[in-house]
């Protein structure tokens, strides 16, 4: 039995908010789905969540985007290197030609014989558009943005990571973590990540053993976390065990994002990942359910720090 089902989320730290959210909700059509702040540390940054309008797990990009407090990191190996989104088959072309008209420079290219768009995201990191035949997810449509059904993102596809050793991943991936390795070539390795009965979700591990290392640190224009979904604590709480149990013990204790519990673990080739549950009432905790992402918003234990956060976060038009 495995303790994950698909991914939950994705997280990366890029630089200017406005142009974050343009890219997410204007180009590639997700809904802003929730506006709060970064629960760590002291700097005022914001956390913007992305994906499908109703806020379900597997379609969910966040952010914290960097540019006021100006912290950048280093792309490279041993690090998350790309997001992965899912698309129906057959509209690479439809956003080859979107992205390159809204100048965001995009090629269509093949990983493992799967058909995929390449781009990146303003702030430079790189992330795929990948026809994905197993996915049977609704599209995420934006009218007033021009992307219909057969074309719109379905939700997360996966990541790809790039690392120095390719067989402590593989061993990490697959006795860990309890996914099934897909392929294995010079292309690199595919691992599919366990799901029940929904779509199927990757994770693509690339050999990079001359790169410079990557920024693990939670710093502008880099990958933070790739994050998998255990539907509920006692699933978190059993592969936290398992994962400690095999001697990874670069794990985290629980902890609160208000919308969802974490726990995180630093894998051998570098990434960074998040075991995750939706605790009840989820995104419509502080909001409307048919209303979630419109207002910024503050967990209870922030609210005596509203203003000083407000006046400290960087100017953006949502």
């Amino acid at each position: 039995m495995s303790f994950i089902s698909g991914y939950h989320h994705l997280t990366l730290s890029t630089d200017g908010a406005q142009e974050d959210y343009d890219f997410y909700t204007k180009t590639l059509g997700l809904h802003s789905i929730k506006r709060t702040v970064l629960f760590d540390g002291t700097i005022p940054v914001y956390h913007l969540y992305y994906g499908a309008k109703s806020g379900d797990p597997s379609t969910i990009v966040t952010t914290f985007p960097f540019k006021k407090p100006g912290i950048y990191g280093k792309r490279g190996t041993n690090q998350s290197k790309i997001i992965q989104l899912s698309i129906p088959v057959g509209s690479a072309d439809f956003w080859v030609d979107r992205l390159n008209a809204r100048g965001i420079p995009a090629t269509k290219t093949s990983r493992f014989g799967i058909t995929r768009v390449a781009l990146a995201h303003p702030c430079g990191i790189d992330h795929e558009l990948v026809e994905s035949p197993a996915d049977t997810r609704t599209p995420i449509t934006s009218d007033v943005n021009g992307v219909g059904p057969a074309h719109g993102i379905r939700g997360i596809y996966g990541a790809a990571v790039a690392v120095f050793d390719r067989t402590s991943m593989d061993d990490f991936l697959t006795i860990a973590m309890g996914m099934k390795k897909e392929a294995d070539s010079d292309e690199g390795l595919m691992f599919s990540v366990p799901n029940n009965g929904g779509p199927s979700s990757m994770v693509e591990v690339l050999h990079q053993p001359n790169g410079p290392q990557g920024t693990w640190t939670l710093s502008g224009g880099t990958i933070h976390h790739l994050a998998l979904n255990t539907v509920n604590e006692e699933n978190q709480l059993k592969l936290k065990a398992h994962i400690e149990g095999l001697g990874f013990t670069d794990v985290s204790d629980q902890k609160d994002r208000n919308y969802f519990k974490s726990c995180y673990v630093r894998s051998p080739g570098g990434a960074l990942f998040e075991i995750a549950w939706s605790v009840e009432g989820g995104w419509a905790k502080d909001e409307p359910a048919d209303a979630i992402g419109s207002t910024l918003v503050f967990p209870p234990w922030f609210e005596d720090r509203r203003e000083e956060l407000i006046a400290g976060l960087e100017p953006a038009n949502f």
